[in-house]
């Protein structure tokens, strides 16, 4: 947003405030500057009036003027095509030295003497305003000739360039700046020239029928002129090009001028296309278009309303009849729509759709005001509305709330103060509370902390006292965080195991998942819009994933692939669970030197002992394969604490073939049964163990289960463990095996002797002899 002093002065008094003050205000209130540049014609180059114009005698293109410099007259040798007789043009005299170095001096032209020269804009340091020299008019105020152009505001001037945040749509103006500058130094904002009606005007319902539909969210006011003589003064034209705005005709300049200085959004409409032959009434349709935009309609789209404006129906014209428009549709309600239709936009739509000046009747007031003033038009009477159903907002809250969020004491008058000067209304506050009504521009202000930045804005942020921050540590040891632990905790002990983590989505393959026999979410409860045709259902496992991971390994050289994964998992009526996987396929270890680069391949025991250095203790038990990735002779469930938590298995060789695998071994469990707490010292025998293995002979049909439970049932207080070491058969055996067991033996009160061992031994025999009927190889 680019402003002038010059400008802003036209709503806010600041003859009394420097620009330095006025940047640093600026910046405390929030819209920060991001540049500042002086426009200040040099020294020497003043007002003249160009008394006579006559043609070089030598040369064409050349003018031989006689210039009134109010003291004295000069000749000078002109080249630009607009110079005439009567004008008022800048003149830099003898000595004058200009902005690119040139140093005026006495000169002959093809012959001529010429003592100064007639400036164009630039020539002097300013934009382009046109081309040839700069004529002066009345638009910059009375002008004394021979007086320096310096001494004038409007060429004596700073641009200042304000960078906005994107919610401050109501600063998109010179007005709205101001609006905020009158609040920031307790200043009035300057009331603009009211119209001055004429009763006996002819009025816009002789010109103009508006048809419309309800409820389009817009608001409009239409006013009819009959355009004459406008020409754009200089003022105005300066302005613009200040702003990099160079309109194609005059009309539009004004409209754009306007615009720019109210915020209210304004444009013309031709009156040609919305009347027909026989009738010189113009009607207008206003209506939704097949997208749902407010638009206007003269049969034909003629535009859409705070968008776009087709060509047929724009003002090109110096002279007859226009219809001006101005309108306001809420920024939330353009920007939406534009979201889910977006169609052609114009160069309104950016201020339509960050938030526009509602006031619609200043701004075209203050439009109808510059035509009066610049041009001979002749202004209709009345105008056509439309209003749409506003709803205001109003926000509650109190003096305490307000200085304990700032963190500073404000007394209530001066917050009163403060909120009224930028257009807030609390008319409705009693005692320690405030009801602000928050007035149309401001879509920004929606919560009680838009209140109070806007408090901080204005005391500035420099001026709220620092204090030391005074705050006590919330206990954030809660569930969430206790399963975030857990988890990091099992996936660095994976990881320590030799294992890689891998991440997938929570998605997988309908179709496969069905191949495979796992379970999958019942078609009443699938993925509407699933992400891709390979991801089109909830995973109900995360081993298809791993064996997909592993086959990629494997096609790009990998001999040893380790994998594990925890995440979410999905039954068929979508419950989720926490689910952790791993995956051994190919090699056991890589290539080294102890295994003489031929390492073995992963087998069924040592795949459950890294699963084992990862969980925890298991136990594992025969089962029946529910799904085809498993191994009908190798697949057991997984025990942990007498409670089912997941499966273990070897890949069944076809699934193996279908992914190009070596032996794959895989195991899923159930996250939230795996231990996790916080340890507990516990004391342990100082006394030496002893160690004693048991050889028995049992049916190759039984499960080491049963031998298990006999054992825990019977066993003494001095067995403190036993795990099977070795199993063997042959032929003298038949249908029997070989089971060694290891028994660890320790007591917490003495070293345990010889006769201690044997009783605490025999009392394991007997058990299993008399219960099993196992007997001593």
């Amino acid at each position: 947003m680019i402003v002038t002093r010059s400008w802003l002065n036209e709503w806010i008094k600041l003859v009394d405030i420097s620009s330095e003050e006025l940047a640093k205000t600026f910046n405390n209130i929030g819209l920060e500057v991001d540049s500042v540049t002086t426009y200040n014609v040099p020294e020497k180059i003043v007002f003249g009036k160009v008394t006579a114009c006559e043609k070089h005698p030598d040369a064409d293109k050349l003018n031989i003027c006689q210039v009134d410099l109010g003291s004295s007259s000069r000749q000078i040798v002109c080249g630009a095509a607009n110079i005439r007789k009567g004008i008022t043009v800048a003149v830099a005299t003898l000595g004058a030295k200009m902005p690119g170095g040139l140093e005026i001096k006495p000169v002959q032209l093809r012959g001529v003497d010429s003592e100064g020269m007639i400036c164009s804009s630039t020539e002097i340091g300013l934009p382009k305003l046109e081309d040839g020299i700069m004529v002066i008019d009345s638009s910059i105020g009375k002008v004394k000739l021979g007086e320096e152009l310096r001494n004038n505001t409007y060429f004596n001037d700073d641009k200042i360039e304000i960078e906005l945040t994107a919610n401050r749509g109501d600063c998109l103006s010179i007005r709205g700046v101001a609006r905020d500058l009158c609040a920031a130094f307790n200043k009035p904002l300057k009331k603009m020239k009211s119209e001055d009606l004429d009763q006996t005007r002819l009025g816009i319902g002789r010109l103009l029928q508006l048809e419309q539909e309800d409820s389009l969210d817009v608001d409009l006011s239409y006013r009819a002129v009959d355009l004459k003589g406008l020409e754009l003064p200089l003022k105005l034209r300066l302005r613009l090009a200040q702003i990099d705005e160079v309109q194609e005709n005059d009309i539009e300049g004004l409209l754009w001028y306007a615009t720019y200085s109210t915020g209210v959004v304004l444009r013309a409409y031709h009156y040609g296309p919305f009347k027909s032959d026989e009738e010189k009434k113009a009607v207008m349709t206003l209506k939704r278009d097949e997208k749902g935009f407010a638009s206007i309609y003269n049969g034909e789209k003629a535009s859409t309303v705070g968008i776009y404006q087709e060509k047929h129906s724009r003002v090109t014209y110096q002279e007859g009849v226009a219809f001006i428009e101005a309108s306001y549709i809420p920024p939330e309600v353009i920007s939406r729509q534009m979201y889910e239709n977006k169609i052609e936009n114009g160069p309104h739509f950016y201020r339509t759709s960050r938030g526009s000046e509602p006031e619609l009747d200043m701004g075209v007031s203050f439009l109808m005001n510059l035509l009066d003033i610049y041009s001979e038009a002749s202004i209709y009477g009345g105008s056509i509305e439309v209003r749409s159903k506003f709803q205001e907002k109003v926000i509650g809250i109190s003096v305490s709330e307000i200085n304990a969020l700032i963190g500073m004491d404000i007394k209530k008058a001066t917050i009163s103060k403060l909120l009224k000067g930028l257009g807030f209304e609390l008319s409705k506050s009693k005692g320690d509370s405030f009801v602000v009504e928050v007035p149309r521009y401001r879509h920004d202000i929606v919560h009680k902390q838009d209140v109070v930045e806007e408090v901080v804005r204005l005391v500035g942020i420099d001026n709220i006292e620092s204090k030391p921050l005074d705050f006590k540590e919330a206990y954030r040891i809660d569930e969430d965080y206790a399963a975030y632990t857990k988890r990091k905790v099992y996936r660095h002990r994976a990881a320590q195991s030799g294992f890689y983590e891998t991440v997938h989505f929570v998605f997988n393959e309908r179709a496969l998942l069905e191949k495979y026999g796992f379970e999958t979410v019942v078609p009443q409860k699938e993925l509407l819009n699933p992400i891709a045709g390979t991801l089109d259902t909830l995973r109900s496992t995360m081993m298809l994933g791993l064996v997909q991971a592993a086959s990629q390994n494997v096609k790009v050289g990998r001999k040893a692939v380790k994998l594990f994964e925890s995440g979410s998992v999905f039954d068929s009526e979508r419950n989720e669970r926490v689910r952790f996987a791993f995956m051994s396929s190919g090699h056991d270890e890589n290539d080294k030197m102890r295994n003489g680069g031929k390492p073995a391949n992963v087998d069924f025991a040592g795949f459950v002992q890294r699963i084992s250095d990862v969980i925890g203790d298991i136990t594992l038990r025969e089962k029946e394969p529910t799904h085809k990735f498993a191994h009908p002779y190798q697949v057991a469930e997984v025990i942990q604490n007498e409670q089912v938590i997941g499966e273990l298995f070897k890949l069944h060789p076809s699934v193996a073939e279908d992914f190009d695998l070596d032996d794959t071994y895989l195991c899923e469990v159930d996250f939230t049964p795996l231990a996790y707490s916080i340890k507990d010292a516990k004391s342990y025998s100082k006394y030496q163990a002893s160690f004693r293995d048991l050889s028995v002979v049992m049916p190759s049909s039984m499960n080491y289960a049963e031998i298990e439970k006999v054992i825990d049932a019977n066993k003494s207080a001095e067995i403190i463990r036993f795990y099977p070491v070795d199993r063997y058969s042959d032929e003298k055996l038949g249908d029997n095996i070989s089971l060694s067991l290891r028994f660890v033996l320790q007591s917490e009160a003495k070293t345990l002797e010889e006769d201690d061992i044997t009783s605490a031994m025999s009392s394991v025999l007997s058990a299993l002899e008399t219960e099993l009927g196992l007997t001593l190889r």
